[in-house]
């Protein structure tokens, strides 16, 4: 038996020369790198990911088993696509890498500061960037790498109003808006923190800015930001708060709602204007539409099949691989791929409105959650 044969007949022998890279000088195969430069070769990067044992794809989105099947057709690499929440791809990842017997191999995660403080800095998983794509894909998404942001809109009722009835978020605090804005609650949904404390950090101006355009004056406040403050009163305005977009949606878009909501949701659930829904996007808004969230894109360390993991990275960078997302609304970080005509809120046009994540600081959210929730918490006004 050759040593070549020898390897292939060996799991554990041929999972040990898969991470020192043996396994290619003995089959002559390309192990592409995330330092592979100039050399990198898409074509060597699909045939050795064709030698390679099945993969497995964690995702907080169903569309993730469409996706894993038309990775399978294309590219005739068996890939499996699995739907699980964020917390439950964690611990999974997690448990594997502890136990040193690694399953996965993608993990497409929603919560970036829990990914990296959990699963990045304690080296469960790797960053990798497909080198023919770099130059498309700006370099704050790039380490780690960011595969898709999902917007998250304000949103209001068309058939009670022609336009947003709202032109600048502290609208939202005055009585008028008193029991009227539906959301998820921000102690069970950790982006929406996230999203305070990144407005916070970035474009706490931006909110102070439209506070004196809304009343005339500077803020004044005993919070440590604009952003607080804001956070503050509208916790105080008795916000609906719901356990899922899906509630959020009804409770602003039903088409025999009576009462006016404003609601905070993903551009996901404007799919559901074909089933009668009424959801508007609420554009202009001051400072801000919306805000999006990433969604990293991670490789396991240890798995036996990194050619193909990096192969389906790469194709969840491409227009044909974000397709069944790009009609919620969730865009590629791949700046050469668009959203698909159909995208059903229209947010391809007001894209300069939403409030971009900065990954570079997801480290500060993850030690502030606790800090905005307790505001939250203690704010909140039933």
């Amino acid at each position: 038996m050759t040593l070549k044969h020898a390897v292939l007949k060996s799991p554990v022998l041929k999972s040990t020369v898969l991470k020192t890279g043996v396994l290619a000088a003995i089959l002559g195969l390309s192990i592409t790198s995330a330092h592979a430069g100039s050399d990198f070769d898409l074509t060597a990067l699909i045939r050795a990911a064709k030698k390679e044992a099945p993969i497995t794809v964690y995702d907080s989105t169903g569309k993730i088993v469409k996706q894993a099947k038309a990775f399978t057709k294309k590219y005739g690499v068996t890939a499996v696509g699995i739907k699980a929440k964020a917390p439950q791809i964690l611990e999974i990842v997690s448990r594997e890498a502890q136990a040193h017997n690694v399953k996965s191999d993608v993990v497409m995660l929603a919560d970036a500061p829990a990914g990296i403080e959990q699963l990045l800095k304690k080296h469960y998983v790797t960053s990798w960037v497909p080198d023919d794509l770099k130059a498309d894909i700006p370099t704050g998404f790039q380490d780690p790498l960011t595969v898709i942001q999902a917007p998250n809109v304000w949103a209001y009722n068309t058939a009670l109003y022609r336009d947003c009835p709202v032109k600048n978020i502290w609208q939202l605090t005055l009585p008028e808006w008193h029991g009227k804005i539906a959301m998820q609650d921000p102690l069970g949904k950790p982006s929406y923190t996230d999203w305070f404390n990144q407005m916070s950090m970035h474009y706490d101006q931006q909110v102070a800015d439209a506070y004196q355009a809304q009343f005339g004056h500077p803020l004044k406040t005993d919070e440590a930001s604009a952003t607080a403050a804001f956070v503050k009163a509208l916790a105080e305005n008795s916000p609906l708060l719901t356990n899922s977009d899906s509630k959020a949606a009804a409770a602003v878009g039903a088409p025999d709602v009576k009462t006016s909501f404003m609601g905070l949701i993903s551009t996901a659930k404007f799919r559901k204007n074909k089933d009668g829904m009424k959801l508007g996007l609420c554009t202009g808004l001051k400072p801000f539409t919306g805000w999006s969230y990433p969604s990293l894109g991670f490789i396991t360390k240890g798995t036996d099949s990194p050619n193909a993991a990096r192969l389906f990275i790469h194709y969840m960078l491409t227009s044909e691989g974000i397709a069944p997302q790009g009609v919620d609304g969730k865009m590629s970080t791949n700046r050469s791929v668009h959203l698909p005509a159909n995208e059903a809120s229209g947010i391809a046009h007001h894209l300069d409105e939403i409030m971009t994540y900065h990954t570079s600081t997801a480290e500060s959210d993850w030690v502030n959650r606790q800090d905005w929730q307790d505001l939250w918490s203690l704010s909140y006004q039933q």
